[in-house]
């Protein structure tokens, strides 16, 4: 099968988050398997920041949007066996950031990203056919609605099959309806039944309406998402197609995530042999100015700084937790937090480190060196940090939602089965309550070494989950 993978972001060209490490790591395990397998993104700043070059494939190809004519060029870089294209147009992607400012989201991303979708479609000639578009979030939800709409008679897209993949239901889309005439978007779709929401154009409901089947990146997440809880307002739309909804749970790039392997920690370990984790630990330390004390746990986070992470938890809970764990964060997001945390850094100083920045190297010290990793979501749709967080020996404390829920198990003392901590209530105390289960299991060595020998045995390689999506696209 020809498989093109549409994402606005690919690790490790650009990334804000775990989308990136998908579209990134899926596409290559497709290939792996035989297949053909391309990617298709905007050609950021942040490509050239990252140090990649990819080559003039084709230039200035035609496009016409809104009765303009338009022209953009379609570059391409081999990686790991994945053809990887990017949208060459400086007017909307020659940007510091990829989908806003710290201040909030570029006022022209329904133009930037309907003319994405546009210039995919453009693309297709010199590409060549594909067998299955797989779009994923928002930002691409304007390609489903392209085909159907205006290349149903067309050769080149005649039988090709679409998947939607849902990564976050938060995140939609939404603009004034007074660009939808500028989009090329017939006002017939804009009702009920097609891309409006609530007297907004909406992406997200145009990739959702108008593909062969859409997919969400957990079980749990994909059940949760039918409720109006989660659902953010789309949750009838859902339900309506639930015989065409999929729940695959993300994969972990082991060649990436794997202490074993990592170029960036201060000491290798694998599963038999966890003594190079002491080594990381007081790497780790040193490079947030902690205090080292084998005897005190470490525990990390790696987010977003947004209420959805349960951000404000942490915050609340901070004093507490700093009676007997030191702390370390690294990411960036809502103003008031990042504010909150570099105050917190001087206030606690040698007990808490902070890092308000997206910091690659740095999160693989993390992982490696730190105890034990936070993950209070109010709903996380799959997560990866936890995943990876097992593999490094790092035991997670989760809430029960989505993703997290499907791949985190309760660590049962007595039994010795389980290979984390979660908490149900979104609460302070339901939170510290998991934290302090933890910290009990730390100060115990016999029992946390038998926790320890349950996380690094877990397996979430892509084999499984691209294995899945090859069924999934053959039955569209």
């Amino acid at each position: 099968m020809n498989i093109l993978f549409i994402s606005p972001e690919v690790f490790p060209f650009a990334k804000t988050g775990g989308l990136a490490d998908v579209a990134g790591s899926l596409p290559e395990a497709v290939a792996k398997k035989g297949h053909k397998a391309s990617t298709i993104l905007p050609y950021y700043q942040l490509v050239r920041k990252n140090g990649f070059k990819p080559v003039v494939f084709k230039k200035n190809i035609p496009l016409r949007i809104n009765n303009r004519e338009e022209s953009f060029n379609l570059l391409l870089l081999k990686h790991n066996g994945v053809d990887v294209y990017f949208i060459e147009k400086n007017e909307y992607y020659d940007r510091e950031f990829l989908y806003g400012t710290p201040q909030g989201d570029y006022q022209d991303n329904a133009f930037r990203f309907g003319f994405y979708a546009k210039a995919i479609l453009a693309s297709i000639p010199y590409i060549g056919r594909q067998d299955v578009f797989h779009c994923n979030d928002w930002q691409s939800g304007l390609v489903p609605l392209y085909i159907k709409a205006h290349h149903k008679d067309d050769p080149l897209f005649s039988n090709v099959k679409i998947l939607f993949t849902i990564h976050n239901m938060a995140y939609q889309g939404l603009f004034v309806k007074d660009v939808v005439p500028y989009l090329d978007i017939s006002w017939d779709l804009f009702n009920q039944d097609g891309v409006e929401f609530w007297d907004k154009l909406s992406f997200m409901k145009a990739g959702m309406v108008f593909s062969d089947a859409i997919s969400t990146v957990s079980k749990g997440y994909s059940k949760e998402i039918l409720t109006p809880e989660f659902g953010c307002g789309l949750d009838g739309l859902l339900k309506s197609r639930e015989k065409d909804l999929y729940g695959i749970v993300n994969g972990v790039d082991y060649s990436i995530w794997n202490p074993a392997v990592d170029q960036f920690i201060a000491k290798k370990f694998n599963e038999k042999d966890l003594k190079g984790k002491i080594e990381c630990k007081k790497d780790l330390a040193e490079s947030f100015e902690i205090k080292y004390n084998a005897k005190r746990p470490i525990i990390a986070m790696i987010t977003r700084l947004a209420e959805q992470k349960g951000i404000d938890l942490v915050v609340n809970i901070m004093k507490d937790l700093l009676k007997d764990s030191d702390f370390v964060i690294l990411g960036f997001g809502e103003e008031k937090y990042n504010k909150i945390f570099q105050e917190m850094a001087k206030k606690y100083k040698g007990k808490v480190g902070v890092s308000i920045k997206f910091d690659n190297a740095l999160s693989h010290k993390m992982e490696a060196g730190s105890d034990m990793f936070l993950m209070p979501s109010r709903y996380e749709p799959c997560g990866l940090n936890q995943m990876y967080s097992l593999k490094y020996a790092t035991v997670p404390v989760v809430r029960a939602v989505g993703g997290l829920d499907d791949t985190i198990h309760n660590f049962n003392p007595a039994t010795k089965k389980g290979n984390g901590f979660k908490f149900k209530d979104a609460t302070n105390k339901a939170f510290l309550g998991a934290i302090k289960k933890a910290v009990a299991a730390f100060k115990d060595k016999k029992l946390w070494d038998e926790l320890l020998k349950n996380c690094v045995s877990c397996d979430f390689s892509w084999e499984s989950s691209a294995e899945q999506y090859l069924k999934l696209y053959k039955n569209l």
